[in-house]
């Protein structure tokens, strides 16, 4: 086994890497460049509208009129004004600046709401004595200190609503394995052990822990003294990948010194399945000065690898599902209270079927759709399953018994999977993204098979409009695997645009 001295000199090589290529973190799912960028965007922002507010007040005046203020005494006759916004642009700057000394983009250092809250009033007001500092120094009387202090209020008040209603929001979504960070250590020692229970007792990191691997002689070393350590171990190094394949693993922790062949050789199988890879350090021996250490809450790791995520674009992608399905939802409510009307009037049972299906890292939801058969129909398809009309296993009949005559009028033009927006808005479904297979069709699923689940489920995606009619089960999987290696948004609007030719051409069966 290597010695302490490979872990300091692995620091020491990244280190230079850091130097060379910048942060790995910055291209991580978390502290991306992409976010810290948009929250920058979002300080600024609630500065100029702080101050807007603020003027606003003091003024006693309505918007419209202040906006005409504005523009002929700041923009074209006044100076103070002007004056005013250079310095709200120095505030801003100095804010951003000591928000990310404070590491408040980066949600892996904030131990807690109380922690997070105090940093921002400290941001603030740090920005807001530069602020009236300036003034003072400047003895620009002229300007209104009582807009000055409203703004650097209103300011403090206004982010730490914002990070408060984000970060409970996001901790909900910890809470119901949403948006969590699945991670296997490697490694069943003491550090291994510590390591787990601290990404467990932290819960606002953020981290599922999904098992152990263990090392060659590692956990009969470590056996008398952690007795449930056998229990949690899910595999060996030999089987990392497959393990982290099955159990949708986004990180492993290397916790114990290896050779260094076979810490490059897992490196470069990282790499190839897009897993992050970070070393925990001897903690007892001693790390490098210049070691480029990332702390998860108070554990220091070094990042090998970090893979890149388009935090940008998934926003954009979220914030677009959002919306869209909101304005379908209010423009087709007519439609949809007419629906409903019609499926009752049309076979005895409940409006909505909703079914259990298996979501992003085989999270399960129910996903809500129009009843389109009968109401025992769960309990007939053993008597046509010799009808199937698809491969492996899918399971699709053209013609099936089953399906009422309403049914089959809402299928033709997909008017069924009308109420699954609202697992869009809920977040369990996306408006484009690989179709949700129920728990039967995942259990004969491949390990390769399992990368459907990568990514949120859609309403539409690549397959509902260019292989519908396709009985392939190889080819339903490559079109979604396809969609995920290549996804855009600008991918996602020509889906969506092709879509709605596919539903008014009426195709559904």
């Amino acid at each position: 086994m290597a010695s302490s001295d490979f872990w300091e000199k692995l620091s020491a090589s990244r280190a230079a890497s850091f130097e060379r290529e910048g942060n790995p973190a910055a291209k991580s799912g978390r502290g991306s460049r992409g976010a810290v960028a948009l929250w920058m965007v979002l300080d600024a922002v609630t500065i100029l509208g702080a101050s807007i507010l603020a003027t606003l007040y003091e003024r006693h005046t309505g918007p419209l009129a202040g906006v005409r203020g504005f523009w002929h005494g700041t923009l074209i006759h006044g100076r103070s004004m002007a004056v005013l916004l250079a310095l709200l642009c120095g505030f801003a700057l100095i804010l951003i600046v000591v928000s990310r000394r404070l590491l408040l983009y980066d949600p892996t250092h904030i131990s807690g709401i109380l922690h997070e809250q105090s940093l921002s009033f400290q941001a603030c007001f740090t920005a807001g004595l530069f602020l009236t500092g300036t003034l003072y120094l400047l003895h620009l009387n002229d300007i209104p200190r009582k807009i000055v202090l409203l703004t650097i209020l209103v300011v403090a008040c206004t982010l730490s609503l914002r990070r408060l209603i984000y970060r409970v929001m996001l901790y909900r979504r910890f809470e119901r394995g949403v948006g969590t960070r699945n991670v296997l250590i490697v490694g069943t020692g003491p550090e291994a052990h510590a390591l787990r229970h601290h990404i467990e007792s932290i819960r606002q990191l953020g981290y599922a822990f999904k098992g152990f691997i263990d090392l060659p002689g590692s956990l009969a070393a470590s056996a008398q003294r952690f007795s449930s350590a056998s229990a949690d171990v899910v595999g060996t190094l030999d089987t990392l990948f497959q393990n982290a394949r099955k159990h949708f693993v986004d990180e492993i922790f290397f916790t114990m010194p290896c050779e260094r062949d076979v810490v490059q050789n897992v490196l470069e199988q990282a790499r190839m399945h897009g897993v992050d890879l970070r070393v925990v350090p001897d903690m007892y021996d001693g790390l490098a000065w210049n070691s480029a250490i990332e702390y998860i809450g108070q554990f220091p790791t070094i990042p090998l690898h970090c893979g890149h995520v388009p935090e940008l674009g998934l926003l954009f992608k979220r914030t677009f599902d959002i919306v869209f399905s909101t304005l379908v939802l209010v423009l087709m409510a007519p439609l949809l209270a007419l629906i409903a009307m019609a499926i009752k009037l049309d076979s005895p049972g409940p409006v909505f079927y909703r079914s259990e299906r298996i979501g992003k890292k085989g999270v399960v939801f129910r996903c809500t759709k129009f009843r389109t058969m009968v109401s025992d129909a769960e309990t007939r398809r053993s008597e046509i399953m010799h009808m199937n009309e698809r491969d492996g296993v899918l399971f699709k009949v053209s013609n099936d018994p089953r399906i009422t005559k309403l049914g089959r009028f809402l299928r033709k033009y997909s008017l069924d999977e009308l109420p699954q927006f609202f697992n869009v808005l809920k977040g369990n479904m996306s408006i484009v993204g690989p179709r949700p297979p129920i728990a039967s069709e995942v259990k004969e699923y491949k390990l390769s098979h399992l990368r459907r689940l990568d990514v949120t489920p859609g309403i539409t995606g690549l397959w509902q409009v260019q292989g519908r009619q396709d009985p392939s089960f190889a080819s339903y999987v490559s079109l979604d695997v396809t969609y995920i290696d290549n996804w855009s948004v600008w991918l996602d609007f020509k889906i969506i645009v092709k879509t709605i030719g596919v539903v008014f051409a009426g195709t559904g069966t």
